[in-house]
Protein backbone atom coordinates (compact mmCIF):
# COMPACT_ATOMS: atom_id res chain seq x y z
CA UNK A 1 0.00 0.00 0.00
CA UNK A 2 2.97 2.67 0.98
CA UNK A 3 4.01 1.77 -2.55
CA UNK A 4 0.86 2.14 -4.38
CA UNK A 5 0.53 5.48 -2.04
CA UNK A 6 3.96 6.68 -3.26
CA UNK A 7 3.19 5.70 -7.41
CA UNK A 8 -0.14 7.77 -6.45
CA UNK A 9 1.87 10.96 -5.22
CA UNK A 10 4.92 10.52 -8.07
CA UNK A 11 1.49 10.63 -10.83
CA UNK A 12 0.04 13.61 -9.18
CA UNK A 13 3.26 15.55 -9.31
CA UNK A 14 3.97 14.53 -12.46
CA UNK A 15 0.07 15.78 -13.49
CA UNK A 16 0.94 19.37 -11.59
CA UNK A 17 4.11 20.44 -13.50
CA UNK A 18 2.57 19.03 -17.01
CA UNK A 19 -0.35 20.96 -16.37
CA UNK A 20 2.09 24.13 -15.70
CA UNK A 21 4.15 23.45 -18.43
CA UNK A 22 1.04 23.25 -21.05
CA UNK A 23 -0.13 26.71 -19.28
CA UNK A 24 3.06 28.26 -19.75
CA UNK A 25 2.20 27.98 -23.55
CA UNK A 26 -0.47 30.36 -23.33
CA UNK A 27 0.41 32.57 -21.42
CA UNK A 28 1.61 36.05 -22.82
CA UNK A 29 2.73 39.27 -21.17
CA UNK A 30 2.70 42.50 -22.97
CA UNK A 31 5.25 45.06 -21.72
CA UNK A 32 7.87 44.98 -18.05
CA UNK A 33 7.93 47.69 -15.81
CA UNK A 34 11.00 48.81 -13.86
CA UNK A 35 12.53 47.56 -11.08
CA UNK A 36 12.75 44.01 -11.96
CA UNK A 37 10.71 41.78 -13.51
CA UNK A 38 7.28 43.64 -12.58
CA UNK A 39 4.47 42.86 -15.67
CA UNK A 40 2.83 45.63 -16.52
CA UNK A 41 0.29 43.08 -18.48
CA UNK A 42 -0.60 39.58 -19.46
CA UNK A 43 -3.02 37.61 -20.64
CA UNK A 44 -3.92 33.73 -19.86
CA UNK A 45 -6.24 31.43 -22.16
CA UNK A 46 -7.87 29.04 -19.57
CA UNK A 47 -9.10 25.68 -20.01
CA UNK A 48 -10.79 24.00 -16.97
CA UNK A 49 -10.49 20.46 -16.47
CA UNK A 50 -12.01 17.39 -14.90
CA UNK A 51 -10.04 15.50 -11.94
CA UNK A 52 -10.60 12.69 -14.11
CA UNK A 53 -8.47 14.24 -16.85
CA UNK A 54 -6.02 14.85 -14.94
CA UNK A 55 -5.36 11.24 -14.30
CA UNK A 56 -6.92 12.04 -10.41
CA UNK A 57 -9.97 10.89 -8.65
CA UNK A 58 -12.86 13.01 -8.45
CA UNK A 59 -12.19 14.42 -5.10
CA UNK A 60 -16.06 14.88 -3.83
CA UNK A 61 -18.51 13.12 -5.71
CA UNK A 62 -19.30 9.14 -4.67
CA UNK A 63 -19.97 6.02 -6.32
CA UNK A 64 -21.76 2.91 -4.90
CA UNK A 65 -19.89 0.19 -6.55
CA UNK A 66 -21.74 -2.69 -4.75
CA UNK A 67 -25.59 -1.84 -4.69
CA UNK A 68 -26.77 -2.05 -1.22
CA UNK A 69 -23.81 -2.15 0.66
CA UNK A 70 -23.80 1.59 2.18
CA UNK A 71 -20.56 2.18 1.13
CA UNK A 72 -19.31 4.74 -1.61
CA UNK A 73 -15.66 5.61 -3.26
CA UNK A 74 -14.68 8.42 -4.81
CA UNK A 75 -14.74 8.10 -8.65
CA UNK A 76 -11.85 6.79 -10.45
CA UNK A 77 -10.38 6.30 -14.20
CA UNK A 78 -11.66 2.73 -13.53
CA UNK A 79 -15.82 3.88 -12.56
CA UNK A 80 -16.72 3.35 -16.50
CA UNK A 81 -20.59 2.97 -16.31
CA UNK A 82 -21.89 6.57 -17.24
CA UNK A 83 -25.21 5.72 -16.36
CA UNK A 84 -23.89 5.45 -12.27
CA UNK A 85 -25.69 7.61 -9.97
CA UNK A 86 -23.67 9.61 -7.68
CA UNK A 87 -24.22 10.50 -4.13
CA UNK A 88 -22.58 12.78 -1.26
CA UNK A 89 -20.88 11.34 1.79
CA UNK A 90 -22.60 10.92 4.87
CA UNK A 91 -20.17 13.48 6.10
CA UNK A 92 -17.60 15.72 5.04
CA UNK A 93 -14.66 14.01 3.70
CA UNK A 94 -11.07 16.01 3.39
CA UNK A 95 -9.75 16.43 0.12
CA UNK A 96 -6.28 14.72 -0.33
CA UNK A 97 -5.32 13.03 -4.08
CA UNK A 98 -2.12 12.29 -2.24
CA UNK A 99 -3.33 9.41 -0.65
CA UNK A 100 -4.90 6.08 -2.71
CA UNK A 101 -6.25 5.17 0.26
CA UNK A 102 -8.75 8.34 0.68
CA UNK A 103 -10.40 6.62 -2.67
CA UNK A 104 -12.55 4.92 0.23
CA UNK A 105 -14.90 3.23 1.19
CA UNK A 106 -16.43 6.44 2.98
CA UNK A 107 -20.32 5.85 4.15
CA UNK A 108 -22.77 6.38 1.61
CA UNK A 109 -25.05 10.02 1.84
CA UNK A 110 -27.86 10.79 -0.03
CA UNK A 111 -28.09 11.00 -4.45
CA UNK A 112 -26.39 14.09 -5.43
CA UNK A 113 -29.36 14.06 -8.67
CA UNK A 114 -27.16 13.72 -11.75
CA UNK A 115 -25.26 10.23 -12.81
CA UNK A 116 -21.62 9.98 -13.71
CA UNK A 117 -21.73 11.21 -17.23
CA UNK A 118 -23.77 14.15 -15.99
CA UNK A 119 -21.01 15.09 -13.80
CA UNK A 120 -18.34 14.71 -16.60
CA UNK A 121 -20.08 17.10 -18.97
CA UNK A 122 -18.60 19.94 -17.21
CA UNK A 123 -16.96 22.10 -19.49
CA UNK A 124 -15.37 25.83 -19.21
CA UNK A 125 -12.46 27.71 -20.96
CA UNK A 126 -11.85 31.81 -21.27
CA UNK A 127 -9.04 34.07 -20.40
CA UNK A 128 -7.47 36.05 -17.38
CA UNK A 129 -5.92 39.27 -18.00
CA UNK A 130 -4.01 40.87 -15.56
CA UNK A 131 -3.00 44.99 -16.25
CA UNK A 132 -1.77 47.71 -13.92
CA UNK A 133 -2.64 45.72 -10.69
CA UNK A 134 -6.48 44.78 -11.91
CA UNK A 135 -7.36 41.62 -12.77
CA UNK A 136 -10.41 40.18 -15.25
CA UNK A 137 -11.48 36.40 -15.99
CA UNK A 138 -14.06 36.06 -18.32
CA UNK A 139 -15.05 32.60 -18.57
CA UNK A 140 -17.81 30.54 -20.35
CA UNK A 141 -19.31 26.85 -18.65
CA UNK A 142 -21.29 24.34 -20.48
CA UNK A 143 -22.58 21.06 -18.93
CA UNK A 144 -23.37 22.69 -15.57
CA UNK A 145 -26.41 22.03 -13.17
CA UNK A 146 -29.67 23.57 -15.03
CA UNK A 147 -30.18 26.28 -12.25
CA UNK A 148 -27.47 25.36 -10.30
CA UNK A 149 -25.38 27.43 -7.97
CA UNK A 150 -21.34 27.76 -8.59
CA UNK A 151 -18.91 29.62 -7.11
CA UNK A 152 -15.22 30.74 -8.43
CA UNK A 153 -12.62 30.07 -5.97
CA UNK A 154 -8.31 30.70 -5.61
CA UNK A 155 -6.75 27.70 -4.11
CA UNK A 156 -3.36 27.33 -3.12
CA UNK A 157 -1.66 23.85 -1.64
CA UNK A 158 2.55 22.97 -1.28
CA UNK A 159 4.09 21.35 -3.58
CA UNK A 160 6.08 18.86 -2.66
CA UNK A 161 2.96 17.71 -0.85
CA UNK A 162 3.76 18.14 3.06
CA UNK A 163 3.35 14.72 5.51
CA UNK A 164 0.63 14.02 7.03
CA UNK A 165 -0.76 16.49 3.52
CA UNK A 166 -1.53 20.13 5.07
CA UNK A 167 -4.62 20.62 2.96
CA UNK A 168 -5.72 23.46 0.38
CA UNK A 169 -6.17 27.31 1.10
CA UNK A 170 -9.30 28.29 -0.69
CA UNK A 171 -10.33 31.62 -1.21
CA UNK A 172 -13.11 33.19 -3.08
CA UNK A 173 -12.00 34.87 -6.19
CA UNK A 174 -12.21 38.77 -5.52
CA UNK A 175 -14.46 39.78 -2.25
CA UNK A 176 -13.25 38.03 0.96
CA UNK A 177 -16.78 37.61 1.67
CA UNK A 178 -17.14 35.38 -1.60
CA UNK A 179 -19.78 38.28 -2.37
CA UNK A 180 -18.55 38.50 -6.34
CA UNK A 181 -17.53 34.77 -6.47
CA UNK A 182 -20.98 33.31 -7.06
CA UNK A 183 -22.59 32.50 -10.42
CA UNK A 184 -25.90 30.58 -11.75
CA UNK A 185 -26.03 28.10 -14.19
CA UNK A 186 -29.48 29.05 -17.02
CA UNK A 187 -31.80 26.19 -16.84
CA UNK A 188 -29.89 24.68 -19.91
CA UNK A 189 -26.34 24.42 -18.01
CA UNK A 190 -24.71 27.56 -19.87
CA UNK A 191 -22.51 30.37 -17.16
CA UNK A 192 -20.79 32.94 -18.28
CA UNK A 193 -18.27 34.58 -15.23
CA UNK A 194 -17.05 37.68 -15.39
CA UNK A 195 -15.42 39.76 -12.96
CA UNK A 196 -12.69 42.35 -12.19
CA UNK A 197 -10.75 42.41 -8.64
CA UNK A 198 -7.68 43.79 -7.50
CA UNK A 199 -5.26 42.72 -6.90
CA UNK A 200 -4.16 40.68 -9.73
CA UNK A 201 -4.75 36.77 -9.31
CA UNK A 202 -1.16 35.15 -7.32
CA UNK A 203 0.38 32.94 -9.61
CA UNK A 204 1.87 29.30 -8.90
CA UNK A 205 5.43 29.42 -7.31
CA UNK A 206 8.49 26.96 -7.08
CA UNK A 207 7.12 26.03 -3.51
CA UNK A 208 3.40 26.33 -4.00
CA UNK A 209 0.71 25.43 -6.70
CA UNK A 210 -1.96 28.35 -7.38
CA UNK A 211 -5.22 27.19 -9.07
CA UNK A 212 -8.69 28.44 -10.30
CA UNK A 213 -11.64 25.79 -9.41
CA UNK A 214 -15.38 25.97 -9.51
CA UNK A 215 -17.25 24.85 -6.91
CA UNK A 216 -21.15 23.00 -6.95
CA UNK A 217 -23.50 23.93 -4.17
CA UNK A 218 -25.59 21.12 -4.05
CA UNK A 219 -27.60 22.09 -0.74
CA UNK A 220 -28.12 25.52 -3.11
CA UNK A 221 -26.72 27.54 -0.73
CA UNK A 222 -22.82 29.55 -0.44
CA UNK A 223 -21.45 30.49 3.11
CA UNK A 224 -19.57 33.52 2.30
CA UNK A 225 -15.91 33.59 2.65
CA UNK A 226 -15.78 29.35 2.96
CA UNK A 227 -16.86 27.02 0.14
CA UNK A 228 -18.83 24.73 2.08
CA UNK A 229 -18.14 21.04 3.02
CA UNK A 230 -16.51 19.19 0.56
CA UNK A 231 -18.03 15.72 -0.42
CA UNK A 232 -21.35 16.58 1.32
CA UNK A 233 -22.67 20.03 -0.20
CA UNK A 234 -19.55 21.34 -1.96
CA UNK A 235 -18.15 19.55 -5.16
CA UNK A 236 -15.72 20.73 -7.51
CA UNK A 237 -16.32 19.32 -11.13
CA UNK A 238 -13.41 21.60 -12.37
CA UNK A 239 -10.15 23.18 -11.95
CA UNK A 240 -6.76 24.31 -13.26
CA UNK A 241 -3.31 25.14 -12.35
CA UNK A 242 -1.90 28.73 -12.81
CA UNK A 243 1.53 29.55 -14.90
CA UNK A 244 4.68 29.99 -12.98
CA UNK A 245 4.77 33.51 -12.18
CA UNK A 246 8.34 33.67 -13.24
CA UNK A 247 7.73 31.79 -16.43
CA UNK A 248 4.99 33.99 -18.05
CA UNK A 249 6.56 35.01 -21.67
CA UNK A 250 7.01 38.79 -22.45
Amino acid sequence: MNGLRKNCLNIFLFVLWLGLGLALTSARAESVLGGGLKLEGYTIDLSFSTHLDASLPEQDVFIERKPGSGDVYRVTISDTDMAAPLFKAAHPVPRNPFDADAVGPHPKGPPIGMTLGEWLRHEGAGTYTCRNGEGRIETRFSGLVGNGIYSMWHVFTAIPATTPFSGFLDLPLGARDGSTSVFVADENGFASFRRSFRPCLQMSDVWITSQLAINYHSDGRTYAGRPGLFGYNAHVPLFLILPLRKSIQF
